[in-house]
């Protein structure tokens, strides 16, 4: 087999990973499950996106879809090498890429700082390349904007969460923050992956309130938003 047991908390290398193929091999749908609106776009004049991954994607992606002001979610692959990558071969650890949820959402409704509070506060940043029982590169914790604004609120609520860790004695956020240009290409996952909790009431999800809060500055919210963390 081409998996091979390779060590899946290591980065391989652009020369160590799969070659991954130049056409996408699975069907992916064109409506999101839940919002009915398109997965792959056009989206409405306006919309930002916003890439994060925060371990599997399903759960993470059913926290995003609930916030106010997001015009769709997706799940996928991004931040690795192999082009056109399957679940299968990034589960390996031998593409680079990191499961993510695509946000694209309503500058008018919510915001960055928004989003990124319910990142920070549904999963555990402090943990490299690994959630819960899920190891590896794969499951990295991770941020992708896509704007100068994102990366700005990004960078600031990572140091306003990572002062709530030091106030509690919780340890070092381990995120990486990249820009999606940088990153490489976001590759959508195969249908049966999107929207899989809404799909799959009773599924594996392991995302949920950690307990803390992310101190937003209220200038950077949207009136009349609820920023409560989303449930499980």
């Amino acid at each position: 087999m081409f998996f091979g047991s390779r060590d899946k908390t290591v980065m391989p290398t652009r020369e160590e990973a799969l070659p991954g193929r130049d056409h996408r091999i699975f069907p992916v749908p064109t409506t999101h499950e839940v919002l009915g609106t398109p997965l792959e776009g056009p989206w409405p004049d306006g919309t930002e996106v916003i890439y994060v991954a925060m371990g599997c994607f399903w759960g993470a992606e059913r926290i995003m879809w609930k916030l106010p002001g997001v015009v769709t979610t997706a799940v996928g692959y991004l931040g690795g090498f192999t082009p056109n990558p399957t679940y299968e071969e990034t589960c390996t650890g031998r593409t680079g890429h990191a499961e993510t949820v695509l946000v694209a959402y309503d500058p008018a409704v919510t915001s960055p700082e928004l989003i990124l509070k319910a990142f920070w506060e549904n999963h555990d940043p402090t943990t490299l390349n690994r959630q819960g029982n899920d190891v590896g590169t794969a499951y990295r914790s991770a941020i992708f904007p896509t704007t100068p604004a994102q990366q700005a609120a990004a960078e600031t609520t990572r140091e306003a969460f990572q002062g709530e860790l030091t106030r509690v004695g919780a340890g070092e956020i381990s995120t990486i923050i990249q820009p999606a240009e940088q990153a490489g290409p976001f590759w959508y996952a195969e249908d049966y992956h999107q929207q899989y909790l809404h799909k799959n009431p009773n599924g594996y999800c392991n995302h949920g309130p950690n307990g803390l809060t992310c101190p937003v500055g209220v200038a950077n919210l949207p009136a009349q938003v609820d920023v409560a963390p989303p449930s499980a």
